[in-house]
């Protein structure tokens, strides 16, 4: 029988939703170390900057040697890191290393949790990093997840002070510190207290390889205690720095790639405040189930649990588990032990079972208001009474009751046919719904930050009659396909707009009054689109047509549409926005796909727009050839500037290379790209022969970045970690007759004005005498750094290396790194 029920959303715990949405599952010695955990009640919270700041093999020894609640909180997302595989930057980077974070956890077995700060760069001093965060919303989600989770101990990955190397990791340890402070408060954030409770944390201490990052032993009694991480789990078949070698290889957009280090492990714990531990990490913290009042019975049938366990049958665990399930029902709802063990037990019910449950659609996308076909399987594979009775379809407002006795190993397959309520939410990341502002994701609601990443709308809950007792499961829906290569791949199911509209360009830059042609590509969502296009530009500029219709019968369907943008009489910088009109209403969306195969595909729906750059630039290099490094858009700026690219292979470097009038060298290009070393004494000999050469900026090792050349110039010089994080930083002209400086664009420091981010990372720092220095910078309190650019005559040509961050200023449409780089590629030509 099959009948239709509309209800609420919000009917079950997102915390369950989250949890059920991560069932893997287990070997049957894995169930066992669950079962064991089941007996552990306590909780660790460790706090850092960073995506790869974390130290995974203590995440790893928490998690899965002491069985407790372990969690690591990133302030950040990494939106500021670079990227060694692609081009994405920003709060695009952001989303790879979200994800990446995501994966590691799944490895090491801790949870993820952020803030709202926004990674903006290398910082050098905590004053500048809180001063851009703004210190108080930041410090608030510090508190509000210690609160909202209760952790016993938190534990710090740096110092608060400069020995952090960072001021983001500064930061982190001195808001924890600060934070642990005012949890237990009830005076501080008591907005929070609508959702939350005060918790005051046992002790906080800061978990470091050495005494104070030093060799000497500590000087105050009881300051240090000594945590031996670094054992052998047998029922994983791992030690626990083999896990953490795993998990940290997550970090992939950062070329963190690590082998396993299979010795001992010993890291020191300094007491930062709270009651100082003696000998261990939990001294003085009940883990027991004495912590929770009533809890007699459950502590029984746990010890039960794990007394009994067959690991031929694990399904013989069923009985006891609905016993334990029951008992925890009768104990104080509120309690985050009861919470916890009870999605605990949900998930081992679901590995004794062998159960295995999904929604797949038939389709990796759907359109709000459009209607979606989906497939539910089921399958339980313990030798174990079930019956499916129900399925409720989370966002679609459906439900269905069953009466389904699942047979052992035989898969029961269902269909439905939905229509999606066109007030469903796109598949937005809660954190880039509005636009960044004042260093910090704008979320409005902090409790969304109780999730990584956004729980999905569209969801099945499926209800179980286990021992008698009812169990609902949910999961999100899950696009699956199978790829020849990589065979079955799962794809988060999207909800889309029913069209988008994609500038093809980032940035269009106008060296007269010309108009130019901009491209739009409009792309429908679902079956039969039809509407017009509309743009917006401030008043001086104009478009021509200011409206396009548009038709697009087919899901999918792709249409490239051209207006001509007249540019602005005055030099200026201004955004062109597309707006999308149809009879359902308009939207300004585009569409931007992550896809990489380390991580789930991530769909994000920015404002469509561009920029529009009128700027006085003159540009003398027409042809370039480019050696792409670890992904930049540079040479689509190089072609706004009026240059044809070439990128240069393998077999484009062993060519003629005199046909270029310069040679581009991306970022990081002699770090990872290792065949340019059999190329290097070839160009080299074009510049000797009157070429010119521009080399962006390399790392100054480690990670598996090391050089693959002895030297990238025609004399030595070293790069080092000497970086300007200032944006606004002055820029001090050292040479101003020199070429770079005055042809064909006269440089003054106007053009060094809206600048983002930073000026420059990776200086050189030693040089030869040959090289000349263009510039001086330095951040508020440094000492003046020369090696932003330094340039050589050799032979007939020119040679340039420099770390600024060219990179990040032509995508932003920085007018004055477009006429510095015109100026670069541009030198020798008449």
């Amino acid at each position: 029988m099959r009948r239709t029920k509309f209800y609420p959303l919000f009917t079950f715990l997102f915390s369950t939703l989250i949890l059920q949405a991560q069932v893997k599952p287990l070997t049957s010695s894995e169930i066992l170390l669950n079962l064991k955990k089941l007996n552990v009640l306590g909780s660790a919270m460790h706090i850092a900057a960073h995506p790869d700041d974390e130290n995974t093999l203590l995440l790893t020894y928490l998690s899965k040697e002491r069985l407790v609640k372990t969690q690591y909180l990133a302030l950040t997302r990494g939106d500021g890191g670079q990227n060694l595989i692609g081009p994405e930057q920003g709060e695009y980077i952001g989303i790879i290393r979200t994800q990446e974070l995501l994966a590691a956890r799944r490895i090491d077995g801790a949870e993820q949790l952020f803030s709202r700060a926004y990674d903006f760069g290398f910082s050098k001093t905590r004053e500048e990093t809180l001063k851009f965060w703004g210190e108080n919303n930041i410090l608030s989600d510090v508190v509000y997840h210690i609160r909202k989770n209760q952790p016993d101990v938190l534990i710090t990955r740096f110092p608060p002070d400069a020995r952090a190397g960072h001021g983001h990791h500064n930061s982190s340890a001195f808001l924890a510190e600060l934070a642990f402070k005012m949890a237990g408060d009830p005076t501080q954030f008591p907005e929070q207290l609508k959702e939350v409770k005060p918790w005051q944390p046992k002790r906080i201490v800061w978990n470091t390889f050495s005494p104070g990052f030093s060799n000497q032993k500590p000087t105050d009694k009881g300051s240090f205690i000594t945590v031996d991480i670094g054992g052998y789990n047998t029922y994983l078949g791992k030690s626990y720095a083999e896990i953490a070698a795993e998990s940290r290889s997550s970090h992939k957009s950062q070329g963190f790639g690590s082998g396993a280090n299979r010795n001992a492990r010993v890291d020191f714990m300094m007491h930062k405040d709270g009651s100082p531990a003696e000998k261990d990490l939990f001294d003085g913290v009940d883990l027991s189930w004495s912590r929770v009042k009533g809890s007699e019975q459950v502590a029984l049938l746990v010890d039960q649990a794990i007394r009994n366990y067959n690991v031929n049958y694990p399904a013989s665990s069923v009985p006891v588990l609905v016993k334990i399930y029951q008992e925890l029902g009768k104990l104080d709802a509120q309690n985050t032990y009861v919470q916890q063990k009870k999605a605990e037990v949900e998930v081992l019910l679901q590995n004794c079972l062998g159960l295995w449950f999904e929604t797949n659609p038939t389709d990796y996308a759907v359109a709000q208001g459009d209607r979606a076909e989906v497939k539910v399987s089921v399958v339980k594979r313990g030798n174990y009474p079930l019956k499916l009775t129900k399925l409720q379809f989370l966002g679609v407002n459906r439900d269905s009751t069953l009466s389904l006795d699942l047979k052992n190993n035989e898969l029961t397959n269902l269909t439905f046919t939905f229509q999606i309520p066109k007030s469903t939410p796109i598949s937005q990341p809660y954190w880039l719904e509005k636009p960044i502002k004042n260093g910090a994701f704008q979320i409005d609601d902090q409790s969304k930050l109780s999730t990584p990443e956004n729980i999905p709308t569209l969801q099945t809950a499926f209800t179980f009659v286990i021992d008698g007792q009812a169990f609902t499961f949910s999961k999100p829906w899950v696009y699956k396909s199978t790829d020849p290569v990589d065979g079955e791949v799962y794809r988060p199911y999207e909800i889309r707009p029913e069209v988008t509209a994609n500038v093809t360009e980032k940035v269009y830059v106008f060296a007269d009054n010309q108009p130019k042609t901009v491209e739009v590509l409009v792309k429908a969502h679902r079956p039969n689109v039809k509407g017009t296009m509309a743009f917006e530009v401030p008043s001086g500029w104009r478009v021509e047509p200011a409206q396009i219709p548009f038709e697009l019968p087919e899901k999918y369907q792709e249409k490239i549409v051209t207006v001509k943008v007249f540019p602005s009489a005055q030099q200026s910088e201004v955004k062109l926005k597309v707006i999308t009109k149809t009879e359902n209403g308009e939207n300004a969306y585009s569409l931007k796909t992550v896809d990489y195969k380390h991580i789930p595909t991530q769909t994000i729906f920015p404002t469509a727009t561009t920029a529009l750059v009128k700027l006085d630039i003159k540009n003398k290099a027409k042809n370039i050839g480019y050696i792409a490094g670890a992904g930049d858009e540079v040479p689509a700026a190089l072609r706004q500037m009026g240059c044809q690219v070439t990128l240069l292979d393998e077999g484009a470097l062993s060519k003629n290379l005199a046909v270029y009038d310069a040679i581009v060298v991306g970022v990081r290009a002699y770090n990872t790209e290792e065949r340019i070393k059999y190329f290097q004494e070839k160009l080299m000999d074009y510049v000797k022969n009157g070429g010119t050469m521009v080399v962006q900026y390399v790392t100054a090792g480690g990670f598996g970045n090391t050089l693959k050349v002895k030297e990238m110039g025609p004399y030595p010089f070293k790069v080092g970690r000497d970086r300007v994080t200032e944006e606004d930083a002055e820029m001090r002209i050292l040479q101003p007759a020199h070429p770079i400086l005055n042809t064909p664009n006269k440089i003054t420091t106007k053009d060094f004005e809206g600048w983002i981010q930073e000026r420059g990372i990776y200086f050189a720092v030693e040089w030869d005498k040959n090289y000349v220095t263009l510039f001086s910078a330095n951040d508020t309190g440094e000492a003046a750094k020369e090696g932003s650019l330094i340039y050589a005559p050799y032979g007939k040509g020119h040679f340039i290396y420099t770390g600024i961050v060219f990179f990040r200023e032509l995508p932003a449409g920085v007018p004055g790194a477009y006429r510095l780089f015109a100026n670069m590629i541009s030198l020798g030509k008449k």
